[in-house]
Parts: structure tokens; sequence; C-alpha cells
């Protein structure tokens, strides 16, 4: 046999395919295709929702499913969980702090005056253990029904009952509040797990005429305030300065005080020494007074006599003579003595006679 005739029996040698392996091998392929597609497509995707069998719950939401259209009581956290395809609809729903931006909402006020609102945002969240409850009652779009129609609703409302100067400068500052306060107590009452944290209102958009007009008003105010407050500056530095000068003449008037009541008191107690002291001298006065006159009286010729007779008695001798240069006498008193001595002798010779 040649080697063509080999060859040729080789080839039909080999087994043919049969229609029935092409049809298994095309059946894995599409399956294979399927999953990978199911699991590929995005999660935002409205065709995943119902044909996804592996679906993935995002951090701070929770899964919550319709079956046939029927919401069902199941709620599922973050992460990965399965589901029926075709048959099972899913949806998270946000449980943490959200916030809804409302624009361009149209009021017009007391006066008649349209103006509008750019942008209202409402701080909210849902509580999770009553998703079930509003997603029955509400919708997934529950926001909707109490905040942006609701915001509307209480705009048009506020903005009806107060003039363009009370929306737009007197009460502006209270809009926030009133606000947060009226869809609180419409979702506490209706929709308890809806809870609003804050509501931010923007400063709403008015005519152009009007809002010069605004501007220069309140251009006037600021001037008016800061005269104002230059006025009131002024009128308490006065008072600073007066209340200084006060302080300063009471504690004057205090040391002056002080000075005139040491004073006096040195005056009282240069009096007090001058009286002691002119009571000493008068005790002095009226005690060399006394001893005056007492000497006055003691002190008689015959005392002072008997004194010196005394005086010379004690002495042991006497000299008599015209000149004594070394004895100083009283000649009165001497003159008294001899005439005494003269008179006793005198008198003892007319006895003796």
């Amino acid at each position: 046999m040649d080697p063509q005739q080999q060859g040729a029996g080789a080839t039909q040698a080999q087994p043919r395919p049969q229609p029935g392996d092409s049809s298994a091998i095309l059946a894995v392929f599409l399956t294979f295709i399927a999953i990978v597609s199911l699991i590929l497509i995005p999660s935002s995707s409205s065709v995943k929702s119902s044909l996804a069998i592996l679906h993935q719950i995002p951090e701070g939401h929770v899964g919550v499913y319709w079956r046939g259209g029927a919401l069902l009581e199941t709620i599922t956290h973050p992460g990965f969980h399965l589901k029926l395809p075709l048959i099972t609809h899913y949806e998270p729903v946000q449980v943490t702090l959200q916030t809804d931006q409302v624009t361009d909402i149209p009021c017009g006020t007391k006066g008649g005056v349209m103006i509008n609102f750019e942008k209202i945002e409402v701080v909210n969240r849902l509580r999770k253990e009553y998703v079930y409850e509003t997603l029955r009652d509400y919708g997934v779009q529950y926001d909707k029904t109490w905040i942006y129609d609701k915001i509307h609703h209480e705009i048009n409302q506020f903005c009806s009952s107060h003039s363009l100067q009370q929306v737009y400068i007197d009460v502006f500052d209270q809009i926030d509040e009133k606000m947060k306060d009226a869809l609180q107590v419409d979702c506490t009452r209706y929709a308890p797990g809806i809870e609003i944290i804050s509501v931010r209102v923007t400063k709403p958009t008015i005519p152009d005429r009007i809002r010069r007009n605004f501007e220069q008003m309140e251009e006037e105010r600021t001037r008016k305030v800061a005269e104002k407050e230059a006025e009131t500056s002024k009128k308490m530095a006065i008072s600073e300065a007066e209340k200084n000068a006060n302080v300063s003449k009471i504690l004057m008037e205090q040391k002056l005080m002080e000075k005139d009541s040491a004073r006096k008191q040195e005056e009282i107690d240069n009096q007090m020494y001058l009286a002691r002291q002119r009571g000493l001298a008068d005790a002095d006065f009226y005690r060399v007074l006394k001893e005056a006159e007492a000497n006055k009286l003691m002190l008689t010729p015959e005392y002072l006599e008997l004194k010196f007779i005394e005086a010379i008695a004690d002495n042991t001798k006497i000299f008599f003579g015209e000149k004594v240069p070394s004895m100083i006498l009283d000649q009165r008193l001497l003159g008294n003595f001899l005439q005494e001595i003269s008179r006793n002798t005198s008198m003892k010779g007319s006895a003796y006679a």
C-alpha cells in the first residue's frame, strides 16, 4: 500500500463529531455567558434587579424585596444575598443621614409679590425599624411625598401669611426652624419612620427693583447701626471717664479727710499736751508761790537774826573791829544784834541799879 493510501486510510479512521455533542457545548457556553452577564450587570440596572441571583446591599442601606409586585417583610443587611431571578425584585434603601435638595420653589407673599426659593436642603433619615411600614404606605419615593411636596406646601403657606419685608428680612432667620417643625409634625403623625434633622433655606430671589430698595434700606440700617455703635462707644467712654473722675475725686476726698482727721487728732493731742503742761506749770507756780508766801511769813527780821546768831554761835572765833576785810557781814543784822546786846546790857544795868 502506498503512502497516499495509508494517509487516506488514517483520515477516514478518525471519529466524526456527533450532533448531540455540539448542542451540549453550545448549551454550556450560553449558560456561562448568562451567568457572567447576570453577575457583571451594574447594580443600578433594573434588569439585574429582576434577573440577578446574587446581589449586593451597600453599607448604610438595607435591602427590601417585592415578589409579584407585593412588598415582602424580609429586610436584609449590607452584604451579598441571593434571590429568585425574574420573580423577586429588590431595592437598596438608605437608612443613614441623607440630604434632599428641593429646588425652584415659587411662592407669593401676603402683598402679592412673587418670589422664588432657589434651594432648600432637608437633612433627614429613615429609621431602620420603620422601613417596611414606610415603603408599604408610601413606596420607595416616600421622600417625594413627605419632603419635596411638603416643602412646596409649607413654603407657600408661610409666604402667604407674611409680607415681603418679613419673609426677606424680619423673620427669615426663623424659616429654618418653622419648616423643620412643620415637616416633623406631619411625619411624626403619618410617617413616624422619617426623622427630620435640619432644614437649610437659602435667601429667596426677589424682583430687581425691590431688591435694590432692600439693599438701600440695608445700607441705611447698617449706617445707622454703625452710628449708634459709635454713639454707644462714645457714651461708654464718657461714662468710663466720669467714673474714673468720680473715683479719683472720692479717693482725693478720702485722702483729704484722712489728712484733716490726722490734723484734728494732732491738734487734740497738742491741746492735751498744752493743758497737761499748763497744769504742771500752774502747779509749780502755785507751789513756788506758796513757798514764797511761806518764806515771806517765816523770814522775819527776828527769824533772820536768830538764824544769824545761830550761825555765829557755831563759829569758834569772832572778830570785832572797824575793819574786818576777811569777813562780810550784813550791817543791818549786825546792827540789830549789837543793839539787842546793848539793850540787854542796859536792862541788866538798870536792874542792878
